[in-house]
């Protein structure tokens, strides 16, 4: 009898335990045949997915509060934190790597508060790819409170939603959607380059399994971390100032016209806090090296370390250069503001080219467009950045026919360009 009892009191247990679990699966049920027909995409993606396979269901990252098509506002749209639970060690990296700051570093921008919302918070120019980084929680109220409910997470920018796939995040072509185009063509330099030329051939077994051919995440994410960082950075710049007298004077030019130093007193500027705050840059030779360091190790995998320091220092002495010609360019536009020829736009804090207003070279206003300092942006954000990103992706014709020789014609309008407006202005004073 006891023992009948017993058993009868474990099966109650058993079943109090399961009521729970199969409430909720009798709630994904509810909503993967209500989404079938909204949304049908998403359900196969999470019908293919791990979290499917491990019980990793809707309600657990969405919450219970949407019931209905009436209140789908009430579903929980996860951030970070949400995947930190079970994923807290690719948290704990990916807070640490600069895919953290890219919305930080988007709003740091001049040229974000001047632009269109749908481009930029709406996420269908810059902010598409600058959604990734946590957000607080005043700043994702700012987004919902414009309609942007999306941007709200950086996990599924390279680990699709609903299918959150780690084979799609480790295929190169999961990095190609951001890395490519205007400024950053790297998808498109790294493909058409050795290392990718082989990765497809492997890819489409045109080589054995084995065969050596480096894809973005193995130089750039090696052994699966989610932090991720360059010794140069995005803008091509970094402290200390270099020994070399010419150089230093040219990185200076370059840092003026960033808006990092003043150009009246060569002092920094609050935008300096900020490229510290976002890590834009290696500010310590510390830094630098450690950077410098870890590449050198993940190349040395397939080539001899002396090759390796070789190359990368080739491409230390091409950035020289190319620093070279962008500040010639940047001081032959400065010397129009110095003379009163281009008048200083309202939002700039100084008479002085703003890299960072980007193509709105009157500041915001469509009215006062310079176009000379249009053509010194392309130089620096388009043209400079292919000539180093280039040859450190091993790429020769992105390097010259893209990059160097672009820079050289860039200068050469630039200085015609300024030849014709200080005859013009002349002229105008005559009469």
């Amino acid at each position: 009898m006891r023992a009948t009892i017993i058993g009868a009191t474990s099966f109650l247990s058993v079943l109090v335990l399961l009521v729970p679990f199969s409430q909720a699966m009798a709630k994904d049920e509810v909503c993967v045949t209500c989404h079938e027909g909204v949304s049908p995409g998403l359900v196969k993606d999470w019908q293919t997915s791990k979290h499917s396979r491990n019980d990793v269901s809707c309600s657990t990252c969405h919450g219970d509060k949407h019931t209905s098509g009436k209140n789908a506002d009430l579903a929980q749209l996860p951030d970070e934190k949400v995947c930190a639970q079970c994923h807290e060690q690719q948290f704990s990296q990916f807070s640490k790597g600069k895919h953290n700051f890219g919305w930080t570093s988007l709003n740091a921008l001049p040229i974000t508060h001047v632009e269109p919302d749908e481009l930029m918070e709406g996420g269908r120019g810059c902010g598409g790819c600058h959604n990734m980084g946590i957000k607080s929680e005043a700043q994702k109220k700012d987004q919902r409170d414009k309609g942007y409910r999306y941007q709200n997470n950086s996990c599924d920018e390279c680990h699709t939603r609903h299918s959150f796939s780690k084979k799609e995040a480790t295929d190169p072509r999961a990095c190609q959607q951001c890395h490519m185009g205007y400024d950053h063509p790297q998808w498109e330099m790294w493909s058409s380059a050795k290392h990718g030329s082989r990765w497809f051939a492997r890819d489409s077994r045109n080589l054995p399994e084995g065969a050596p051919a480096p894809k973005c995440q193995e130089c750039h994410l090696p052994n699966g971390t989610h932090e991720n960082r360059t010794a140069w950075g995005f803008l091509g710049v970094r402290l200390p100032l270099p020994e070399d007298p010419q150089w230093k004077a040219d990185r200076i030019t370059i840092l003026k016209a960033l808006g990092v130093l003043n150009p009246e007193t060569g002092q920094p500027t609050a935008r300096l806090e900020v490229v510290k705050a976002v890590d834009l840059a290696r500010l310590t030779e510390e830094a630098w090296k450690t950077e410098r360091e870890k590449m050198i190790t993940t190349c040395s995998k397939c080539h001899s370390e002396r090759y390796v320091r070789t190359q990368l220092e080739m491409g230390d002495t091409m950035m020289k250069k190319a620093d070279r010609l962008m500040a010639d360019a940047i001081e032959t536009v400065s010397a129009l503001y110095k003379d009163g020829i281009i008048k200083k736009p309202a939002n700039y804090s100084f008479a002085y080219p703003d890299l960072l207003y980007f193509m709105q070279t009157g500041g915001g206003d469509l009215k006062k467009l310079s176009y000379i300092d249009q053509i010194l942006f392309q130089m620096y954000m388009k043209d400079r950045m292919r000539t180093y990103q280039a040859f450190f992706h091993m790429n020769p014709d992105y390097a010259y026919w893209y990059g160097w020789a672009m820079m050289v014609e860039d200068l050469g309008e630039i200085k015609e360009l300024a030849q014709t407006m200080r005859a013009t202005h002349k002229a105008g004073e005559k009469h």
